[in-house]
């Protein structure tokens, strides 16, 4: 089995927190892949480049999609160490590890007589959104039966993640000196009143056992008010509601409207992601993972956040995170336990290898 710690090392050098960043950790992945014998294609949208590779052909088609981009940090993290057996580094876990074990799977299997098409997808925004990588490569037909994504997992298999609904709210009140606050109406007091009550709403107290116990609902931004000794007249606020897999974007927004005395903006809006559990492929890969590590089951979850495989769904495909063990991703300790980075890759190699075996399995 080849070693990724290597690549992972030379990718966690790459600052790829901004746009330019992201080009040229895709232009290095582009020169590496290469190198190894393999084919690629860039491609670009709005400035923002992305690389696809693919081996075999025919039916089904397994995408592994990863994201080359981070968030920002200080320049020494991304300066990799290793210690105790635990990389550190901006974008060690999130999720460089995923990305290099996915380019070195591919470099497994590159001479397999594969009788289905795997296709890995490298993206640069998946932090900001993935509107400009992976969005956009769903929309040139790039698309697949079953789509890994490398996100940190800890090896659980995330089969579902929550919708995403982020909301900005305009409050006005009425101005008065401060020292006499009764005679105004404080805008930054109605505002969080009126998130206070979301809380309460109904779509609020909703469950979804086993994955969830509720939504979350974060206030995300507040800003309002002048000066000392004056009622703020008006407050601006907002909202990033993660609903439920069943919940209606729309539904939410409707009982929300029906509480604000303000202004409503939608900022963005994205899908959750609901793949079932009786899966072939999300049973193959249990199997996989069980083979390849010490674990005695499959920790099958939902995730609280969104992820990029949203975009896949609306195509009939289904998307699962998975990835290697690590912790305080987008923290100043981040790091990936370097043993979990070589077992996600033999897990990897060994799950698509299977799905060769089993190909009538998956087809039924």
């Amino acid at each position: 089995m080849r070693n990724p710690i290597p690549l992972l090392e030379e990718l966690i050098k790459i600052d790829s927190s901004t746009k330019e960043g992201a080009n040229e950790a895709i232009a290095y992945c582009e020169e590496w892949l290469e190198e190894q014998g393999l084919t690629t294609k860039k491609l670009e949208n709005n400035g923002y480049h992305m690389l696809v590779s693919e081996l075999g052909k025919g039916e089904p088609t397994v995408i592994l999609n990863g994201h080359v981009d981070v968030i920002e940090a200080e320049e020494k993290q991304f300066e990799p160490s290793t210690k105790e057996g635990k990389m550190y580094g901006r974008g060690s876990i999130d999720m460089k590890a995923g990305v290099a074990s996915m380019m070195e799977t591919m470099v497994e299997l590159k001479d397999s007589d594969l009788d289905f098409t795997v296709m890995l997808q490298l993206v640069p925004d998946e932090e900001t959104g993935g509107n400009n990588g992976t969005k956009y490569l769903t929309e040139q037909g790039y698309l697949g039966d079953f789509i890994i994504c490398g996100e940190p997992t800890n090896f659980g298999i995330a089969i579902q993640s929550k919708g995403v609904l982020q909301l900005d709210f305009e409050m006005e009140g009425k101005p008065a000196h401060g020292s006499r606050p009764w005679e105004g109406q404080n805008a930054i007091k109605k505002a969080y009143d009126l998130y206070d009550s979301i809380l309460k709403l109904p779509f609020a107290q909703e469950k979804a056992p086993p994955m969830y116990d509720k939504p979350s609902i974060n206030l995300a931004k507040i800003k309002g008010g002048t000066v000392y000794n004056k009622v703020p007249e008006t407050c601006k606020m907002s909202i990033d509601i993660r609903y439920l897999p069943e919940q209606s974007p729309d539904d939410i927004l409707a009982q929300i409207k029906e509480r604000t005395e303000g202004t409503v903006h939608v900022h963005n809006v994205s899908d959750p992601v609901t793949t079932d559990a009786d899966n072939p492929f999300v049973k193959i890969l249990e199997e996989a993972l069980l083979n390849k590590t010490d674990l005695e089951k499959a920790n099958i979850y939902g995730q609280h956040g969104s992820n990029d495989g949203k975009y896949f769904g609306e195509y009939g495909g289904a998307a699962i995170e998975f990835g290697p063990v690590g912790v305080d991703w987008h923290g100043h300790n981040e790091l990936v336990y370097v043993e979990s980075v070589k077992e996600y890759q033999a897990v990897l190699v060994d799950f698509l290898y299977s799905c060769a075996e089993k190909k009538g399995r998956i087809l039924v």
